[in-house]
């Protein structure tokens, strides 16, 4: 407990000694809302890529929470975590002597090349790339002054976040980080438990080791208590507000130590509250003092925060929103795993470029996570998707990047649940996909959801230009009610028809009811069409 000790007594001076920049102009959080403006990076970007990745890949299953699930015979409903406590029985030790702290210092990233990532992605259409800072095990994946437990002292001994930072700047790709860590002492309560049954039952596991134990021990010097925290009847509540000053002080050296373009925070507020709040006036004064404007992006699922960008886990809106926002999902699993039955892919190249085109639609951006192995690399099966994906959105970059929405986002909507209204689904189910459609947070379409109409659509535009998405796309006509030349888009009359990626002609016919477009036989591709469309804006 070292530091904390530190932290309790000279916290002043290290608040004032962090910042490298000159803060005789800073301005408090509410004078840069007032005048910040969302940088145009951002909102012409529509497409990103992120890896969330970290100490938690190391062991090959147990679900993303590894290190909380590893502790826990019985995960009760957390069940993506339930192969981790066995696994980590089997492969590493029992928990009560070989813990998290260990699987840390087994994570090598030996195979990780910056470089090769960052311009692979750009390489596929991704306009920024986010590398997850730390997670709920707080870990802090860059070099951290305030905390010992990091990716540089132990197990990689690599600045993952700078080598990340350097990459992206030599490929011209705005950078940015995540941060999940404000959670972590509710979230490490299990490693402070024990068995229940067998010959362990009743010893405690690792996380009551104390630097003492560590004599002898490769972790010699290190206190388990800086990592998982103290157990929590002694954690007093001088004791969290020293969590949260040293928060403050990690995340502060974060936004100015490295020159990020992208804060983003996993949680519905910020984190620790004034503390995250003053993070995130720090960050923005950084920029806005070295670049001479706040060229900068603050996401997260905010719900009062209009600077901020507004961010929907595993889901979309359900409308067109007035502000920048953003959909976050990952092809399968969070961090990668094998588990049994954990390889399924809830999305496929066809499912990624559906969800891009919905968010588009609806003036929000995809942040994609590529769920990297253990060693750094991009698994086979991933890359075949990113590369499908890639190709799609070069051939389609002019309804992508720069769009905005149109007066509507689409045309036949919810065309799965009228057909499923018509089938043998229990009412049941259908009321459930109905209400999920109308949520946000989880309401996403996978491989696993019945698939759209073959008239389903969505728009953007990009100047004079009105581009139309043919979802899941089938030869035959289509009828649009709302290109109809009386509808209440009042749209005006279309003079051109083209099918993005091929010269042959488009049959088409607007009357002041609807247009009927002749979807050709032979397409670019299987996937979604797009439709370049003149005369109607």
């Amino acid at each position: 407990m070292q530091y904390y000790k530190y932290i309790l007594s000279l916290v002043l001076v290290a608040f004032l000694s962090v910042p490298t920049f000159a803060q005789d102009n800073d301005l408090s959080w509410e004078e840069l809302s007032a005048t910040y403006e969302f940088p145009a990076w951002y909102t012409e970007a529509r497409f990103g890529i992120w890896v969330h990745w970290g100490a938690q890949t190391e062991p090959m299953q147990g679900g993303g929470w590894y290190a909380r699930h590893m502790y826990m015979e019985d995960v009760k409903h957390e069940k993506w975590g339930r192969n981790a406590y066995a696994f980590h029985n089997k492969t590493y030790g029992h928990p009560s002597e070989i813990g998290y702290k260990d699987v840390l210092n087994e994570w090598k990233a030996d195979k990780l090349n910056t470089d090769a990532l960052v311009s692979y992605f750009k390489s596929v259409g991704a306009k920024y790339f986010v590398a997850l800072a730390n997670h709920h095990d707080h870990f802090d994946n860059f070099n951290s002054t305030y905390h010992p437990w990091n990716s540089v002292n132990l197990g990689p001994k690599r600045d993952i976040i700078r080598e990340f930072e350097q990459s992206s700047k030599k490929y011209n790709m705005r950078f940015g980080v995540s941060s999940h860590d404000d959670r972590f002492l509710g979230w490490w309560e299990p490693a402070f438990g024990a068995d229940t049954s067998g010959p362990y039952k009743g010893v405690p596991y690792d996380g009551h080791m104390t630097i003492e134990d560590g004599k002898g021990k490769w972790w010699e010097g290190l206190d388990p208590a800086d990592l998982y925290g103290l157990p929590p009847a002694k954690r007093t509540p001088e004791y969290i507000e020293g969590v949260k000053k040293n928060w403050k002080l990690r995340h502060t050296e974060l936004v100015t130590k490295y020159d990020l373009d992208y804060l983003w925070f996993d949680g519905y507020n910020f984190p620790y509250g004034d503390y995250g709040k003053a993070v995130s006036t720090t960050y923005f004064n950084k920029k806005r003092q070295s670049n001479g404007k706040i060229d900068a992006v603050l996401a997260g699922k905010f719900s009062s925060e209009p600077t901020t960008v507004k961010d929907i886990e595993r889901g979309g809106a359900s409308e067109i929103l007035a502000y920048p926002w953003q959909g976050i999902t990952t092809l399968r699993t969070w961090f990668y795993k094998e588990d049994e039955g954990g390889l399924d892919y809830r999305h496929s190249a066809r499912t990624v470029i559906e969800t891009l085109a919905d968010y588009n639609s609806k003036n929000g951006n995809l942040v994609l996570n590529v769920e990297l192995l253990r060693d750094g690399t991009i698994p086979t099966t991933q890359k075949l998707i990113l590369d499908e994906v890639g190709a799609w959105i070069h051939l389609n970059s002019e309804a992508v990047y720069a769009s905005k929405p149109w007066k509507v986002y689409g045309d036949n909507l919810d065309s799965y649940l009228k057909v499923l209204e018509n089938s043998a689904i229990g009412e049941a189910d259908l009321e459930a996909l109905k209400k999920q459609k109308s949520e946000e947070h989880f309401n996403e379409r996978t491989l696993a959801s019945p698939a759209y109409g073959k008239d389903e659509v969505r728009y953007t535009t990009n100047g004079d230009v009105l581009y139309m998405f043919v979802l899941n796309p089938a030869e035959g006509q289509i009828e649009l009610p709302t290109l109809g030349l009386k509808s209440k888009q009042k749209p005006g009359k279309i003079t051109t028809i083209e099918m993005i990626g091929s010269d042959q002609k488009i049959e088409y016919k607007q009357d002041n009811t609807k247009l009927v477009l002749t979807v050709p036989a032979n397409r670019p591709n299987n996937l979604t069409t797009v439709f370049r469309i003149k005369g109607v804006l």
